[in-house]
């Protein structure tokens, strides 16, 4: 069946209206954690917060099976999308609360340039019959080697340089995720599928915006 471009647009749109609120509650999130150091200093001052704090951190990918299992059946989906956004938005206010002001500005401007830049270029390529559906299996590996050198750099820390690299490496990484997804949303995505693809483009702007704070972390210090 050939399908309307007016539904797919809608689901487009609804996508779209979904990441906002999600961004924008992450947005909100993060700057409570900074800007009330008491929430920070708890986390990282007694064996309690920092136990919490781990188990925060680890709750996004514990909800991500549920949250894939039950993407299509309305609420439960929605209800999941809202856990796992505000956890998420925790971890990105707690790697926001030891940064200087200056660094988090620029890399939420970089973001938004890259983001908006990249969605406009999809749409644009998309239109005239270009398809990124082969980046996948190249980005699977290209991440597994980034948690991989992610796991090197906690067991032997190399230094400021590599981790510049390292954030580097991630944000041309989940650049080309948000083509990929954005290019997934276009075409493959189903209409029942509107809550899973609003986290894949919403894991792509987070990491995407975390491997620039870590980049300009490491050279501004």
């Amino acid at each position: 069946m050939i399908e309307s471009p007016d539904l797919r647009w809608a689901f487009i749109r609804k996508i779209y209206t979904i990441l906002t609120v999600q961004l924008a509650l992450t947005a909100a999130v993060a700057a409570v954690v900074v800007s009330v150091k008491s929430i920070s200093h708890f986390f990282v001052s007694s064996s309690a917060g920092l136990g919490l704090y781990i188990f925060l951190i680890i709750l996004p990918f514990i909800l991500l099976c549920p949250l894939y299992i039950y993407r299509e059946r309305h609420p439960v989906n929605l209800l999941l999308l809202g856990l796992f956004t505000l956890s998420i938005s925790f971890a990105v206010g707690m790697s926001c609360a030891f940064t200087s002001g200056k660094v988090i500005l620029e890399a939420a401007i970089l973001t938004t340039v890259v983001v908006v830049s990249l969605t406009l270029y999809t749409f644009w390529a998309a239109r005239r019959g270009h398809d990124f559906n082969f980046l996948g299996p190249f980005l699977f590996a290209a991440v597994l080697v980034l948690l991989v050198f992610g796991l090197i750099q906690i067991l032997f820390p190399l230094g400021k340089f590599s981790v510049m690299i390292y954030g580097g490496l991630g944000a041309l990484i989940f650049s080309g995720y948000i083509i990929y997804d954005t290019d997934n949303l276009i075409k493959r995505f189903t209409y029942d599928q509107y809550v899973w693809a609003a986290v894949s483009l919403y894991l792509d702007v987070v990491n995407l915006f975390l491997s620039l704070l870590t980049l300009l972390r490491a050279a501004d210090s």
